[in-house]
């Protein structure tokens, strides 16, 4: 009778609780930030191939723009650059817990990305200035090595790095268990099939836009993708590194 009686205090407990609104846990409040910055760092798709299609045109300067797009991409990939430092900033605390230096690699390799970002952002931004400067077919070969320096820096920034941290908190999330084994088993598959495709890029045997490099990419975008939907709406699952948070 003292277990049933038990049992009925603690679901009468539950449901006051509910009912009163308890406040979201640590943990809970981490998989959410770390979650929604993941899903933010979507948001900048269409910088690449749309918005800056015409700022990485070769006669882009001696043009009459248009500059509005470039300026809107640079916004969104400021965001991009700054949720994907959030994603490592937030789940660092918690990972760190199965292997401190991974994590450690984890917050450097999403810091290293932001920073790519952001360099790119400074170049296509640079491109524009001159264009608006006025300084016409004199700047061409200058806009054009802008352009180009983009082009390795998103190449970089894009594909070899994002396999970096794939294989460094897939492990971590693997080895705890914080979520489903399928989902760092795909960014495994993403992280290998990136740079599988990377240095034949690199050495110029396949174009960086071409249909192994968007399998590669589409790859390694589900599985962030799925993490981020996963954290923000599902939270970490009981592990027992964090069975004393």
């Amino acid at each position: 009778m003292a277990t049933i009686a038990t049992n009925e205090e603690l679901n009468t407990h539950r449901t006051t609780a509910k009912s009163q609104g308890v406040p979201m846990n640590s943990l809970r409040k981490t998989s959410l930030v770390a979650g929604v910055c993941y899903l933010l760092t979507f948001v900048s798709i269409p910088a690449p191939f749309i918005l800056y299609a015409a700022v990485r045109a070769p006669n882009f300067i001696v043009g009459a723009g248009p500059d509005t797009p470039v300026f809107v991409g640079a916004i969104l990939e400021i965001i991009v650059a700054l949720c994907g430092i959030g994603t490592a900033v937030a789940l660092y605390p918690v990972v760190k817990r199965q292997g401190q230096g991974r994590a450690l690699g984890f917050v450097a390799s999403r810091t290293l990305e932001g920073t790519l970002l952001i360099a790119g952002i400074v170049t296509l931004l640079s491109i524009v200035t001159l264009r608006q400067a006025g300084v016409g077919a004199a700047g061409l070969v200058t806009g054009q090595a802008l352009a180009a320096q983009y082009s390795w820096m998103f190449h970089l920034s894009g594909s070899f790095i994002p396999s970096l941290n794939a294989v460094l908190l897939g492990s971590l999330l693997y080895q705890s268990r914080l979520v489903p084994r399928a989902l760092p088993v795909l960014g495994f598959i993403g992280a290998a099939l990136l740079l599988a495709v990377w240095f034949p890029v690199l050495f110029g045997l396949i174009g960086a836009l071409s249909a192994p490099t968007a399998v590669a990419g589409i790859t390694i975008a589900a599985w962030e993708f799925s993490l981020g939907v996963y954290l923000t709406f599902r939270g970490f699952k009981p592990s027992p590194i964090t069975a004393d948070m």
